[in-house]
């Protein structure tokens, strides 16, 4: 069967171009058309199969009902779940997602502004890095509603959504601690971002607090993007130190590449040597002995950024912008 076109079901339908341009653009109340004229115009639209040019559409309406998803890194499995979870529930809205990657590269990062930019994406949801504030400032001072989630940037005055990356890594180190381990190594990354630094800071001050002294050779940054095998060599020879008892990882990925270092040491996981990674992932589950892990809560983040974006889109006028800090939970296994 043939799609119509928009003239196609004004003809069907009996009544002007015009008429079926503000029903599919939602403007049918606005300009008093009867709701027996909507529901016949909306039935042939159903029946026909028509599909209305989405920028096209844009265009007229200034709308384009597309939220751009800009994140570090789509096949780590904390971006890619919560990634899932704001498109699922922004398409229940009536709005989809496109996304993508930045790698950690200000200037990829800059490109997908522009890009989203011209799809006229009707707001912005980035997991940023440091070097895009200047285009983050431009989006804002545009009108374009903004939530930054994951990591933050103090210099930008816009919605943020994240977990309290210090305390969980505190409590983690704390947990360690309380099962009597003293020699306790952070493998972390050298990425300049907000919250691997509050990992690093949690991991310093419950050291701190309970008077174990902070050593720098402890701490191993990994280099982000290097290649794995560098990382699992790195990892080994800091657990070949025998005085290592306890190591918290600071992102999942660390932690499956830690896990393999281990492994291609014989170095076992137990009573003498405790692992936690931060970010949970079911590889920690299946692992014999199952592994222990910060878990942020993905659902109430990405419910509160949809709940957040929309509003802002709703609203006719700026509304005040808020700072959500959601709590992660340690599941010790």
């Amino acid at each position: 069967m043939k799609t119509l076109s928009i003239k196609d079901i004004a003809v069907k339908a009996g009544v002007s171009i015009t008429t079926v341009s503000f029903i599919i653009n939602g403007k049918a109340k606005d300009k008093s058309i009867s709701e027996a004229v909507i529901k016949k115009v909306e039935k042939i639209i159903k029946e026909s199969g028509y599909k209305p040019n989405q920028i096209a559409r844009s265009l007229r309406t200034g709308h384009s009902n597309i939220i751009g998803l800009i994140i570090e890194d789509i096949s780590n499995s904390f971006f890619s779940r919560i990634a899932r979870l704001i498109e699922d529930k922004a398409y229940k809205k009536g709005y989809k997602i496109i996304y993508s990657s930045t790698e950690n590269s200000v200037d990829k990062a800059k490109e997908l502004i522009n890009m989203f930019k011209s799809r006229k994406v009707d707001g912005y949801i980035i997991s940023p890095i440091k070097g895009i504030e200047e285009d983050i400032q431009v989006l804002l001072t545009d009108n374009k509603p903004v939530i930054l989630f994951d990591r933050n940037l103090s210099d930008i005055d816009t919605n943020y959504v994240g977990s309290d990356h210090f305390k969980a890594s505190y409590q983690s180190i704390e947990s360690f601690i309380k099962k009597g381990k003293k020699n306790i190594a952070l493998v972390t990354t050298d990425i300049d971002v907000e919250q691997i630094v509050e990992r690093l800071d949690g991991y310093k001050q419950a050291l701190i607090d309970n008077n174990i002294p902070y050593h720098d050779d402890l701490v191993v940054k990994i280099h982000f993007n290097q290649d794995e095998n560098e990382t699992i060599e790195q990892m080994k020879s800091l657990f070949r130190s025998k005085e290592i008892d306890a190591v918290l990882f600071a992102t999942n990925y660390l932690a499956i590449s830690g896990l393999k270092a281990l492994k291609q040491i014989n170095k076992t996981i137990g009573e003498d040597f405790a692992v936690i990674a931060y970010d949970d992932h079911e590889v920690f589950e299946l692992h014999t002995p199952s592994i222990s892990a910060v878990q942020q809560p993905l659902e109430e983040i990405a419910e509160t950024v949809i709940q957040l974006i929309l509003s802002q889109l709703s609203s006719k006028s700026k509304l005040e912008n808020q700072q959500v800090i959601i709590s992660s939970k340690l599941i010790e296994r």
